[in-house]
């Protein structure tokens, strides 16, 4: 069968499953499903960027503030206009190309490392273990953690803006101007330190197994189904949202604790991750811990099906690009 005659999905499988032959080959697969894996969420986060306002401002809110989903959405539009619930979205569109991209690439290289140990060792099969998926998770949710803290520090304040200042704006009176992302960073580093960039990465370290239990479930619901069939966009889209849906469930309460963290100004008291829960019950009960996670699951669970679904299909454009230009190189 000739390389022209190949499907693309007969192309992604066997990139998929095949050793490279070289470093640079392996490299070179690895930016593939970084880039793939970055315009995925590019893409499934301005799907569902609303959702995200909803359960921020919810997670950041007092439990005397919070009200029903619909009423907060028909607050958001009333006050600000529909861009209300955009709020921050250049900051995230950034944020969640450069996470996406440090993850995938740091996963596919952990990936590539565990696969090739498998066939030194002789096992039957080079897919990764669960125990393996774990750590490959782990390394690299660790990773983006730490590069991609600040980029979330900064969302975060724009996105709750406006729920700090809700009793402020007389009626009829026009918003102040939201400020842009540099102008809310240069903003937190000129009045409360750059330091400050890193509030909540405890519970973000933490959260790391919120995609470890994603990825897992992911993997090896993948695995079963390709003992039967080629796994489709379709089926990665499913799959996908059910590893989610597990993972946020389980994880909710250190997602707002974090969002707490991101917010404390620079003037107020700045709690550590423990003392931030114990407050949360304290004053809140324990549903504050899950202030908001009917929008956030709901848009978890949707970003990370498309995501999934996007990724495949992108990373199937880029072998297909790849081969393409190594076809007219030769």
């Amino acid at each position: 069968m000739s390389n022209t005659s190949k499907t693309a999905a007969g192309k992604l499988e066997e990139s998929t499953h095949s050793t490279p032959n070289s470093t640079a080959a392996q490299q070179s697969d690895n930016v593939a499903h970084a880039l793939a894996g970055a315009g995925g969420g590019l893409l499934s986060m301005a799907l569902t960027y609303p959702l995200i306002t909803l359960s921020t401002r919810a997670q950041v809110e007092s439990k005397r503030a919070q009200s029903t989903t619909l009423d907060a959405a028909r607050r958001i539009v009333q006050r600000e206009g529909v861009v209300g619930l955009y709020a921050g979205l250049e900051s995230a569109l950034f944020g969640i190309s450069i996470t996406n991209f440090v993850y995938y690439y740091w996963y596919e290289w952990t990936r590539a490392f565990f696969e090739k140990a498998a066939l030194k060792a002789g096992r039957a099969s080079k897919k990764l273990t669960t125990i393996e998926s774990m750590i490959a998770g782990a390394i690299a949710g660790s990773a983006t953690v730490m590069l991609t803290n600040p980029i979330w520090v900064v969302n975060t304040r724009m996105t709750a803006r406006k729920s700090e200042s809700d009793e402020q704006v007389l009626p009829g009176a026009k918003p102040a101007k939201a400020p842009s992302t540099i102008g809310t960073l240069l903003s937190i580093i000129r009045n409360e330190g750059p330091a400050r960039l890193f509030a909540g990465v405890m519970p973000a370290l933490v959260l790391v197994i919120n995609p470890i239990l994603q990825y897992t479930v992911f993997e090896q619901l993948k695995n079963m189904l390709e003992k039967k069939r080629r796994v489709t966009p379709t089926d990665a889209f499913y799959l996908g949202a059910l590893g989610k849906l597990m993972a946020t469930s389980i994880t909710y309460p250190y997602i707002t604790v974090k969002s707490r963290m991101h917010v404390a100004g620079g003037d107020g008291p700045k709690d550590d991750m423990f003392t931030s829960f114990r407050k949360i019950i304290k004053e809140e009960g324990w549903a504050g811990l899950y202030g908001g996670i009917g929008p956030k699951v709901t848009q978890s669970v949707i970003t990370a099906a498309f995501l999934f679904a996007f990724k495949d299909a992108l990373y199937a454009m880029t072998v297909n690009a790849r081969r393409k230009v190594a076809l007219k190189n030769a």
